[in-house]
């Protein structure tokens, strides 16, 4: 009964925070972006909260943290509009939407197609709010036990499993994430005052920002990938009127089951470092189409193949909020993102943020919902514009971008070596495209690995320099023990041969 009122008592007060009228309006601009976003192929949620940081420093945390929140399950919502009436997503997650939604477009069920979608993403969404609300002050009084061997090994953990879980070859994850960690390292060394990889350059001296990293690897490494692929201006093909937005009875009984399969799987993929929304909306498809009694319908417009990935990409993405706020480890790029954004407000990101900082968690926590509603309402009455944002000439976007990105950059701390870390990066992240590389791993290492070498040093001054100190906790043991059989699975056949089945699928 206690935990009960408890949680009730924070879900009023994240009311009373998320209701007031300027966060309110942040959350709605927030979600208009996002939608934005999503709609407009070529430039991701993470992409728009790395260039749109620098923006939100102005702003109480709180207001900060609810917009860059509002970009990212904004973006989840928009992506499937195009998707299903123009077969062009615009955001990843949304690929896999194509397959049914357009398909459902062409035998004129469109309108459907889309209220499905979006009444699949407001279920998930509250169903993830709901979830990350209950859980999320049990998980952080269990961590809170915790010592410095058990954060340590929680968070080579999750490196570890970001691996597993990304796309492509495991060497290269591990090569990105090997860059992260050194890339963590750059600046002076707290406890002995060495410099360390600073090659002489004095803006150095402080460790390498934040800002220009995720603004180069992901806003400008994009703008110059898409630029490549010579994205073509011409006018996209003008949408057949949609002449109603109620799915028939046997949709409707098609696409439950799927919404709350794919509900339940994304808010356990999402937990999981390297899982999100991506990899949420691609398992759910996989699933309902094994599931189903006639797999052959999926791909020619079955309501199942559009309720479950946008069902699952959503509680994915609300889910991957679980592992920042409880356990201070960023399970996705986009997440660090946010980390970073908690780290610039002054803000640890872990435990101890529900307690100490009540009105932010619960605040932040509340206006997820709100947001998902706000989703649901703007976003149907408004597919119109938002196939018309896609006639805007992507060489009158792509300077805007980049024009706000640098500003942007160079607004933090008015330093023009951000702007050339920025450059810098932006070339780099470039290339990594052109070696196939994925970024995400090296920015989930930047961001840990300074608190991973922290907590180690922790480790050895409580052990005496002993490293047995993490075998004697059990704890830590379980970790090691978990590390130790991730990484033997990695080089496993059977292992090796999923990975490259899901990831084909």
């Amino acid at each position: 009964m206690g935990d009960e009122f408890s949680i009730l008592h924070g879900l009023a007060v994240g009311l009373g925070v998320a209701a007031d009228p300027m966060n309110l309006l942040f959350c709605l601009l927030g979600c208009l972006i996002g939608t934005l976003v999503g709609v407009l192929p070529g430039l991701g949620p993470t992409a728009t909260m790395a260039i749109l940081l620098p923006l939100t420093y102005t702003f109480p945390p709180v207001t900060g943290l609810i917009t860059l929140a509002g970009i990212y399950y904004g973006a989840q919502y928009g992506g499937s509009t195009t998707s299903i009436l123009l077969r062009l997503p615009g955001e990843v997650a949304s690929v896999v939407t194509v397959l049914d939604g357009y398909a459902m477009t062409q035998k004129g069920r469109g309108g459907a197609a889309l209220t499905i979608a979006a009444v699949g993403s407001f279920f998930a969404g509250t169903v993830g709010t709901l979830f990350i609300a209950v859980s999320a002050p049990y998980i952080a009084d269990a961590v809170l036990s915790f010592g410095a061997p058990e954060y340590f090994l929680l968070m080579v953990l999750g490196l570890i499993a970001s691996v597993i879980l990304a796309q492509g070859s495991v060497l290269r994850a591990l090569a990105m994430i090997m860059v992260g960690l050194m890339l963590g390292m750059v600046g002076t060394d707290l406890n002995s005052g060495q410099y360390r990889f600073t090659f002489g350059f004095y803006e150095l001296l402080n460790g390498v920002d934040f800002v220009p990293v995720v603004v180069g690897l992901f806003g400008i490494a994009d703008i110059l990938v898409a630029l490549e692929r010579s994205v073509r201006d011409d006018v996209m093909p003008v949408v057949g009127r949609i002449t109603s937005l109620w799915p028939t009875r046997e949709e409707a009984r098609q696409a439950a089951p799927a919404m709350v399969r794919g509900t339940l799987l994304g808010m356990f993929l999402g937990i999981l470092p390297g899982g999100g929304a991506m990899l949420s909306s691609f398992g759910s498809y996989s699933l309902e189409k094994r599931l189903s009694k006639h797999p052959e319908q999926f791909g020619h417009g079955h309501p199942a193949g559009v309720a479950g990935p946008e069902a699952a990409n959503n509680s994915g993405a609300q889910a991957s909020f679980l592992p920042l706020l409880t356990l201070g480890i960023p399970s996705t790029a986009t997440m660090a993102v946010m980390a970073g954004a908690m780290f610039i407000h002054g803000i640890v990101p872990g435990p101890r943020v529900i307690s100490s900082q009540p009105a932010l968690f619960w605040g932040l926590v509340v206006s997820m919902w709100l947001g998902n509603l706000m989703l649901l309402v703007i976003n149907l009455p408004l597919v119109g514009i938002w196939v018309q944002m896609l006639k805007v000439p992507y060489r009158l976007l792509y300077p805007i971008i980049i024009v706000v990105s640098i500003v942007g950059v160079y607004g933090v701390e008015y330093s023009a070596s951000a702007v050339y870390l920025t450059a810098i990066f932006g070339v780099f992240g470039y290339l990594l495209s052109k070696w196939k590389c994925e970024p995400a791993p090296l920015v989930l290492a930047f961001v840990l690995g300074p608190m991973i070498e922290q907590y180690f040093r922790r480790s050895m001054l409580v052990g005496r320099g002993d490293l047995s100190i993490f075998v004697e906790r059990p704890i830590s043991l379980v970790m090691l023990v978990l590390i130790i059989a991730m990484m033997v699975s990695i080089a496993a056949p059977h292992v090796k041969t999923l990975r490259q089945k899901a990831f084909a699928e």
